[in-house]
C-alpha cells in the first residue's frame, strides 16, 4: 500500500483546523496552505474531497474558512483515507489457482487489520507536538 500525498496533506491540514475547532475565527485557505507548506490550487481539491466527505465545513466572505465538522477525536484517519482516497485497501483476487483462496483470506485479514488500526486513531492524536498556527 502506497500512501499517497494528497492523504498526507489532509491528515495535515485537519490537524491544523483541529486547533482551531470551536473557535470564532475561522482559517483561511492561505492561512492553511502555508502553515503546511502545502500548495494553494491543491489544497483546494483536498479541502473540497473533505467537505464533500463530512469531515470539514466551509464558510464564504471575509468573516469565512474552514472548520472540522465535529470535534477532532470523532474524526478518524479511517474517515480521512475514505474521504480522499475511498477503499483503504482494496484486493479483489479472482479466485483462480490452488492457492487463491489462502491468498484471498491473507489479504483479506491485513485489510482488517489496516482498517482497525486507522479507526484507532483520530485528528486529535494528529494534532499532538510540532508547531502550529493554532492562534487564529
Amino acid at each position: 500500500m502506497k500512501l499517497s500525498l494528497k492523504v498526507v496533506y489532509a491528515c495535515q491540514v485537519l490537524a491544523q483546523l483541529g486547533g482551531s475547532y470551536g473557535k470564532q475565527q475561522l482559517p483561511h485557505i492561505d492561512d492553511l496552505a502555508q502553515a503546511e507548506e502545502v500548495p494553494s490550487n491543491y489544497l483546494v481539491q483536498i479541502l473540497n474531497e473533505l467537505r464533500n466527505g463530512g469531515l470539514i465545513v466551509s464558510k464564504r466572505g471575509k468573516q469565512g474558512g474552514y472548520s472540522l465538522a465535529r470535534p477532532p477525536q470523532e474524526i478518524l484517519l479511517f474517515d480521512i483515507v475514505r474521504a480522499v482516497e475511498g477503499e483503504l485497501l482494496n484486493f479483489k483476487g479472482e479466485g483462480r489457482g490452488a492457492s487463491a483462496p489462502r491468498t484471498e483470506q491473507i489479504w483479506g485479514e491485513i485489510a482488517t487489520a489496516l482498517e482497525e488500526k486507522t479507526r484507532s486513531y483520530s485528528v486529535r492524536d494528529l494534532m499532538s507536538g510540532g508547531e502550529s498556527m493554532w492562534y487564529i
